[in-house]
């Protein structure tokens, strides 16, 4: 069975054994030997650490990642001056895509209706954590101290620091091609690491899927049925026909095969609900599996998987429409203005976490003039949709990478149209063949 396969079984076997012991705690005595057990040793014991683990092991690998895979892009340049097209291109597609994502989110749930006659009750105290000002947001992107960046996981400071430092290995003569040279040695060792833990990954999606389907289940989804159905099924829109439309109309390549060779990606964002965690893996298959160069993968995906936040800005579309429905307030067109203005803009400082979308949204709330408390309606549900958002996310890194490799002439198609490039059936093939040379 192939890796992606198994990753799928995995996912699909911790969603029904983590529904399943939903159902029997709900079944059986709270204080009861057998509830403890399941709580203590199972629940919250076995699958909570392999899970935080796992999802440890791979945040260890973003910031060498992020660092190596960015000065080699850099330095792959050579002297070239494409890379401030090839950035002015990624963030202006990021920008685009993300202004979309909120304006999307605004018409869907303005059609249909998913606050309105809803009866809920006084929603409980929420002490929102309001996020910096925008001023401080573009100010701290320029490092004061690279290494603090790194061990505080300042990644958009990181991504800063690599290409000042790639940007000077190439003019730099022959010390710069030897640094350069040691860069590239510690990226192959980087990706191996990666490898290894992608070969882990579905003991890891199958604890964290248990423990998040045993602590909530589908019950949560009931009472937000249409909120969650509005709002997922806006995510999917986006994700299948907004980009499959973007990228078809821009390089005329099929949006089918990315999306097939994003499976993999997928049940990484799925379960891990955070971009920055499923990084490597988005890294990995837009370079080896899409065609995409290092010298703009290295760029666009690490960036995108900081400021590109497309999921998260649908669902404060959807959100704020939500909660002014419920409240009965009617939203006028500067209010809807403003709310696709500062989604857009306050996903460049969103860090890609898990559920990092609750903070921005109580930002944009406070701008339309909408109560704040009003987020603590889709607490509830928020985690859920949390790792729909994420999958949505990586998906737009994917296809702005290759759509940039494209428009730069970069592109392997090749590889792009090779059903079996990097994938375990095409591993096989060149083991076998390999083991055919006399």
């Amino acid at each position: 069975m192939s890796l992606t396969n198994r990753i799928l079984m995995a996912m699909a076997a911790g969603i029904v054994l983590g529904s399943g012991l939903e159902v029997l705690l709900a079944t059986i005595d709270a204080d009861s030997s057998l509830a403890q057990f399941i709580n203590t040793y199972l629940i919250f014991g076995l699958f909570d650490v392999v899970g935080r683990i796992f999802i440890a092991s791979l945040k260890l690998l973003v910031v060498p990642l992020v660092l190596v895979s960015l000065i080699c892009g850099m330095a792959s340049l050579g002297h070239s001056a494409r890379m401030g097209a090839i950035a002015g291109r990624t963030i202006g597609l990021y920008l685009l895509t993300t202004a979309t994502a909120v304006t999307l989110g605004l018409v869907g749930a303005s059609v249909l209706g998913p606050g309105r006659g809803l009866q809920v009750d006084s929603p409980t105290a929420f002490e929102p954590k309001m996020p910096p000002p925008l001023t401080d947001v573009l100010v701290n992107i320029f490092p004061s101290n690279p290494f603090a960046a790194m061990a505080q996981g300042e990644m958009l400071q990181v991504i800063v620091f690599a290409i000042l430092v790639g940007y000077s290995l190439t003019r730099a003569g022959e010390a710069g091609q030897r640094v350069a040279g040691w860069f590239r040695d510690m990226e192959a060792i980087v990706m191996k690491m990666v490898g290894v833990m992608i070969e882990l990954a579905p003991w890891g999606v199958f604890a964290l899927l248990i423990k998040l389907f045993a602590t909530m289940g589908f019950s949560t989804i009931v009472n937000l049925a249409a909120y969650f159905l509005t709002l997922s099924g806006l995510l999917i829109f986006h994700g299948v026909v907004v980009y499959g439309l973007l990228l078809k109309a821009t390089t005329g390549l099929s949006p089918g095969i990315l999306r097939s060779k994003m499976r993999r990606v997928w049940a990484f964002a799925f379960s891990t609900a955070s971009s920055g965690a499923t990084l490597p893996v988005t890294l990995r298959t837009v370079e080896k599996r899409l065609g995409v160069p290092k010298s703009v993968a290295g760029f666009a995906i690490p960036l995108g998987a900081t400021v590109n936040m497309d999921g998260t800005a649908i669902m404060q579309g959807v959100a704020t429409v939500f909660i002014a429905q419920v409240y009965g307030i009617e939203l006028s067109a500067m209010q809807l203005l403003m709310v696709i203005l500062t989604a857009t803009l306050a996903s460049i400082g969103t860090a890609a976490v898990p559920g990092v979308g609750l903070i921005t949204l109580s930002l944009v709330l406070t701008q339309a003039g909408l109560p704040v408390e009003g987020v603590a309606l889709i607490i509830g549900v928020d985690r859920l949709l949390d790792m729909i958002r994420t999958a949505v996310n990586v998906t737009g890194d994917a296809t702005v990478a290759t759509i940039v490799a494209h428009r730069e002439g970069q592109l392997d198609e090749t590889i792009y149209n090779d059903p079996h490039a990097d994938s375990d059936v095409g591993l096989e093939a060149a083991a076998a063949e390999t083991s055919e040379v006399p």
